[in-house]
């Protein structure tokens, strides 16, 4: 079993303009191609022609039993409205998480006007996903992005479930920090690479994940993540098998850790 917790259907290729359902199409067959059992797609802090919104990715996933969705939020425009929306489909189960997307935009995560996002996350016991480290486009600001900040938003919600995405890439070391200090923090280690792993970048991040491991202590708090398209998902797999870790850690990795933090009913896969 694999579930992977991080992907987009962002057209990340603007010169052209791809379809919702080419898009999921593309998504289950590089899922089928690497034999990952589920995946959950996250939406963009902004929409449009390339980035789908919230409603159109739920009613277009509502019948793939293999997709699951987390609704990115943007902190620069998000309305009361939505927030009411967001409510409606998490009371029915149709929303696994939400995230947002500090540093690409300028906000850090303990605002004070997030409270009653966090609020929502907590209600519905669904959890809180952060983006964090280095961004895709040049246009981020980092310093918003760093996992340290994520520790005051643990300390101030601990009722709530938090995932700090891409272990905070290149800022690793403070995200096993906040990770084995909170015990409501996971990280996921997607989005490490463009493509492929190279041989040397894949030496230096599995030394860089079992110090984390060393570290923290059994990896309950990690989970396998791609961010597909962007990363590949077959070198991701291969990744993992590098790791020196027993099976029933990697197991946990791969995806028990998932299937408990998300409610994935593994069962219906």
């Amino acid at each position: 079993m694999v579930i992977d917790v991080h992907t987009h259907i962002n057209n990340y290729h603007e010169d052209r303009v791809v379809s919702l359902e080419d898009c999921l199409n593309q998504l289950t067959d590089s899922m089928g191609e690497s034999n990952i059992d589920y995946a959950l797609v996250l939406t963009s802090y902004k929409v449009n022609e390339h980035r789908p919104g919230i409603k159109k990715v739920v009613e277009a996933t509502r019948d793939r039993k293999n997709l699951g969705v987390v609704a990115g939020i943007s902190y620069l425009n998000y309305k009361q409205s939505d927030l009411r929306e967001l409510s409606d489909y998490l009371e029915d189960g149709l929303i696994k998480g939400l995230k947002l997307y500090p540093g690409y935009e300028p906000f850090y995560p303990y605002d004070n006007r997030l409270k009653v996002i966090y609020d929502l996350a907590v209600e519905y016991d669904v959890p809180m996903m952060f983006h964090s480290g280095d961004t895709f486009t040049s246009s981020g600001r980092v310093r918003f992005s760093q996992p340290i900040h994520i520790d005051d938003v643990a300390v101030d919600n601990p009722d709530m479930k938090i995932v700090i995405c891409h272990v905070g890439n290149p800022w690793i070391k403070d995200c096993m920090e906040v990770v084995y200090k909170n015990k409501n923090v996971y990280t996921d280690f997607s989005g490490l690479v463009l493509g492929d792993f190279t041989e040397k970048f894949e030496k230096y991040m599995k030394n860089e994940l079992e110090e984390m491991i060393l570290y923290a202590g059994e990896p309950k708090y990690l989970l396998f993540g791609t961010d597909w398209p962007i990363s590949s998902m077959k070198s991701y797999l291969n990744f993992m098998k590098q790791l020196d870790l027993p099976d029933e850690k990697k197991e946990l990795i791969l995806w028990k850790n998932a299937a408990e933090l998300f409610k994935i009913d593994v069962s219906q896969l």
